[in-house]
């Protein structure tokens, strides 16, 4: 994988010596709240890196890591697509760097790899995030009812959203 420019941010693929700078940003409230996970969050994130199936890329703004971007092909022919998710320092939240970096990689995805379609599934109530994806062309189609279990224990709503390669806002 090569290194991916953004208009501000670089993906680069996710080295072991980013995952402490990561483990810090997944272990924000912020972050959190949307990704959660085990109490160890250096052995979680180094655990991604070990999925054959994620390619997992460090979102660098200047020289600063600011979060993490993967993605997943399916691969099988009549299926084939990308899914796509990432979590991103709260600290730039509001900065376009999100947007840059799901641009950044949805480009790559469709031009480099030759995908037509394009996933991805934020939490329902998340409208930042929605935000962020349909100003790069991502569309609504529809609610996953009771889709993740949130951290009280109870069922969330998903919202799928996909692109087709022809409404990519570049």
């Amino acid at each position: 994988m090569t290194v991916l420019r953004g208009s501000s941010v670089v993906l680069r693929p996710t080295l072991t010596e980013d995952v402490p700078a990561l483990a810090a940003i997944r272990a924000t409230p912020e972050v959190r709240a949307r990704w959660r996970g085990e109490d160890d969050l250096e052995a979680e994130i180094a655990g991604d890196l070990e999925d054959p199936g994620t390619v997992c890329l460090t979102i660098r703004d200047g020289e600063r890591i600011i979060g993490m971007i993967q993605w997943y092909s399916e691969d099988e022919p009549d299926y084939r697509h990308a899914g796509i998710d990432l979590f991103l320092d709260p600290a730039v939240h509001g900065r376009g760097l999100g947007t840059d970096a799901v641009r950044t990689l949805a480009r790559h995805l469709i031009d480099d790899r030759g995908h037509h379609r394009l996933v991805i599934d934020p939490a329902a109530d998340n409208a930042p995030a929605i935000r962020c994806y349909e100003k790069v062309g991502f569309r609504p189609v529809g609610t996953m009812r009771q889709y993740e279990r949130g951290p009280d224990g109870t069922w969330h709503d998903g919202l799928l959203m996909d692109l087709l390669a022809p409404e990519l806002k570049r």
